[in-house]
């Protein structure tokens, strides 16, 4: 059977033809993955793409859960893009300014509401990343005003972070807890928190303001900013995921 048979698509192909079905063209699919359109129908005509399986299930599954951001779509095929593999077998490198392990190196991903709909989990490759590279992590949470318990910018709220909050005409308030100048928080501590959500980083920190006493437990976050570093001195990774 050829891999390119139209009557056995393999799997790349396969999950193209969903988000197909979903409204997206090929074009589209191509610009989430970060490659050529000419790369997507190969996908078709002469089997290839098994490079993106694990993106496009991911992207897949993000788009059942609701996202149409194509934006979004490709921070999240960009966490899941399997390296290209050398004849003996070893990871391929990728062109461009190789950052990975500089001193100090930092890492940001943020998600509006469609993406936090289906759990965010294009967040949780930056904060396994610091976790393995003994960093920290701060996050910037906003949600409806009535949402927060606390004062903003008290010190059971947010230790260390002094700023005035603007009320938002729409009525939300943006906070920030464990910033660098505070030193933040233990990014293994918030693997595991992510771990023990399946992945799901917006309810692990929705979990936390609620079980912190920090928000209501109708909650409901509608933009969500992890921002990881790594301490001078320990490997890091210098890269903004938007």
């Amino acid at each position: 059977m050829s891999p390119a048979d139209p009557q056995h698509p393999n799997e790349a192909a396969r999950l193209t033809q969903q988000l197909i079905d979903q409204g997206f063209t090929r074009r589209q699919v191509a610009r989430i993955l970060g490659r050529d359109a000419s790369l997507v129908s190969q996908f078709f005509t002469k089997g290839k793409g098994a490079a993106f399986v694990t993106a496009l299930r991911q992207v897949v599954r993000a788009v059942r859960g609701g996202e149409r951001d194509t934006e979004v779509l490709g921070v999240v095929a960009r966490e899941n893009v399997e390296r290209r593999r050398t004849k003996a077998g070893q990871k391929a490198r990728v062109r461009g300014k190789d950052v990975i392990g500089a001193p100090g190196g930092s890492m940001a991903g943020r998600a509006g509401k469609q993406a936090i709909k289906s759990g965010a989990g294009h967040l949780a490759g930056v904060i396994h990343a610091a976790a393995a590279a003994d960093g920290r992590v701060a996050l910037t949470v906003r949600m409806l005003s009535r949402h927060f318990t606390l004062a903003a910018g008290s010190k059971e709220d947010s230790p260390g972070v002094r700023r005035g909050v603007v009320p938002r005409a729409d009525g939300t308030e943006e906070r920030v807890y464990g910033s660098a100048a505070t030193g933040g928080f233990p990014a293994a501590e918030w693997s595991r928190r992510v771990a023990d959500s399946h992945g799901d980083v917006a309810h692990a920190v929705r979990a936390w303001l609620v079980g912190t006493g920090r928000a209501t437990e109708d909650a409901e976050i509608v933009y969500l900013e992890v921002r990881t570093w790594t301490p001078t001195g320990h490997q890091g990774s210098d890269v903004l995921i938007r």
